[in-house]
């Protein structure tokens, strides 16, 4: 059609490419899967083959972010090692279907993204613990060993992370938001020494991991590895930490994901950080700091989407509550530091 945007899957060189790699055969079956924030995932049905495509989405794109291939990579450096998809074939020539993409194994199970799965009821406890004991397994890894050198800088994650997200916060603040630059200072001022560098995932949440269809809980894939680098494991920690709520958490309102874990039998956050702790051997003494440094870097993002959402938007009521919620998690960051 006139004016059509790209498409994001190219059909016929998509099928000679899985025709190359012995992927299935005869004609796919494509279904959009995931929640689009990201990268562009299709399940591809094919024959008795169940596979997966992940690909960028639609240009123009910021130079760094999307990289399926340094995805594809750290998924292969990973297998074995922890739970992951296996990557069965990448493309990195951006002529075949657009964009670079790879292609992995679709795994069955149970993504608990906004609602509790029936599957695991009464096994809330062991589903909080196999999630904590995959962060710790993941941190556990020898990147260099798995072949990861130059995948990120070991050194001085700390301070470019907050170097990055200040720099971010100039270029999508909408307003003036005092706590913002509070809480900042505070960061810059009370920055820890980190404990040696690990991989970290960078987006360690209950909604990135996959669990087996059936209990006992186990944990089956840790997806979403768009964010990942070398740096400081307490990073993953304090933002697993930010996106846990429980029962006696006051509302976070329309930024509240997995609202269910405020139930019956869920650990606290303070369970998670005990048993982290425990198993990983890493001392938590500052771990305050990387919660509000965590909530800091998802209210730079958040305000980067409310920009955009203004700049075409009609006055839309949803819009004003958003930038209200924004601005009460700066004061919600703020009021952590204390």
């Amino acid at each position: 059609e006139a004016g059509a945007r790209e498409p994001l899957l190219v059909v016929d060189p998509l099928l000679a490419f899985l025709d190359a790699h012995g992927l299935g055969e005869g004609e796919p079956e494509f279904e959009a899967i995931g929640d689009g924030h990201s990268n562009v995932t299709f399940a591809v049905r094919r024959g008795s083959a169940e596979l997966v495509v992940r690909r960028p989405p639609r240009g123009p794109l910021p130079p760094s972010a999307h990289d399926v291939l340094r995805e594809a990579r750290i998924l292969r450096a990973l297998a074995g090692r922890v739970p992951v998809p296996e990557v069965l074939a990448v493309c990195a020539d951006p002529d075949v279907i657009g964009a670079p993409f790879y292609v992995m194994s679709r795994l069955d199970g149970i993504v608990l993204s906004g609602a509790p799965a029936p599957a695991l009821a009464g096994h809330e406890r062991a589903t909080g613990e196999a999630l904590v004991d995959t962060l710790v397994a993941l941190h556990a890894v020898d990147w260099r060993a798995a072949g990861l050198e130059g995948f990120g800088r070991p050194d001085g994650y700390l301070e470019r992370q907050l170097a990055r997200f200040g720099d971010l916060w100039e270029r999508n603040r909408t307003r003036e938001l005092p706590a913002m630059e509070r809480v900042g200072a505070w960061l810059a001022a009370h920055r820890p020494a980190s404990p040696p560098a690990t991989i970290v995932h960078g987006d360690f949440r209950l909604g990135n991991l996959m669990y087996a269809s059936a209990p006992p809980p186990r944990v089956v894939a840790l997806l979403d590895w768009e964010m990942s680098t070398i740096g400081d494991p307490l990073a993953d920690l304090g933002y697993l930490c930010t996106f846990w709520v429980q029962r006696d958490d006051p509302p976070a309102g329309i930024f509240e994901q997995h609202a269910f874990t405020r139930g019956e039998g869920w650990p606290t956050r303070e369970e998670l950080l005990a048993r982290y702790a425990e198993r990983s051997g890493r001392a938590l003494g500052d771990i305050g700091w990387y919660r509000v440094l965590a909530l800091w870097k998802i209210i730079v993002f958040m305000e980067g989407n409310y920009r955009r959402a203004l700049a075409g938007s009609v006055d839309d009521p949803y819009l004003s509550a958003f930038g209200e919620a924004i601005a009460g998690l700066a004061e919600r960051a703020e009021a952590l530091t204390r």
